[in-house]
């Protein structure tokens, strides 16, 4: 199983201090920073409903930080923003296989581009659709929630995927979104996610350090058993 990594969703930060509030995440333990881009909802073409940030405001936030952007592109068509993702300086970038109709094509686009790649399903998708793509990305992300907004509550029957890919991937990254707070991480844990993305549990934490710390020893602890 890879190492544990704790990413918080800067959707729960102070958009305000975008770069401050990244500081405080990584002075704090974090691994790598999630970055949820969204496109709203107009005339049923987007993914959606809600917007959030695009390439630009990576490019402003890479200005500040060397740190790992793991870029969550909720997004229709997004074979669209590749290019405008790299030149910002994402990390990773991770569409939902539900978006595009050629995920190899977009997987070698994403490579091409010099980003790492990574593959979202959501809550009602069958993990099986990504099985044929593990040999070629980086990272499956296993929703939680219905992407679209945060502080939604964790959905623990959505474990199951999170176990497949485990079983059948061992070396795998595997990282779950929606509802991650110390309540639900050793449910996401023993799972086999090592990939654990939380906003709100983190940001509105009275001791972010400690709550981070938390959700790595609950990963670490299953790792050290396996």
């Amino acid at each position: 199983m890879p190492i544990a990594k704790i990413a918080p969703s800067m959707l729960s930060s102070d958009f305000a201090s975008l770069a401050a509030e990244a500081h405080r995440m990584i002075k704090n333990g974090a691994d790598w920073l999630h970055m949820d881009v969204m496109d709203g909802e107009e005339k049923l073409l987007h993914f959606v409903p809600n917007i959030t940030i695009g390439a630009p405001v990576i490019q402003s936030l890479r200005k500040h930080t060397n740190v790992f952007l793991d870029c969550h592109l909720m997004v229709s068509n997004p074979e669209k923003w590749v290019d405008d993702f790299a030149k910002a300086g994402a990390s990773l970038y991770c569409f939902h296989i539900e978006a595009t109709n050629e995920p190899e094509a977009l997987i070698e686009q994403i490579k091409k581009a010099g980003m790492k790649v990574g593959v979202a399903v959501k809550p009602k998708t069958p993990i099986e659709t990504v099985f044929p793509l593990v040999d070629k990305i980086d990272m499956c992300l296993v929703m939680t929630v219905e992407p679209g907004f945060g502080g939604q509550k964790f959905m623990p029957d959505c474990m199951p995927k999170v176990q497949s890919l485990r079983e059948n991937f061992p070396k795998l990254d595997i990282e779950v979104d929606g509802g991650l707070s110390l309540d639900t991480i050793d449910t996401a844990a023993q799972a086999g996610a090592n990939v654990i993305v939380a906003g709100t549990s983190v940001f509105k934490a009275e001791s972010p350090k400690d709550v981070i710390s938390t959700l790595r020893e609950k990963v670490e602890s299953v790792q050290s058993k396996s």
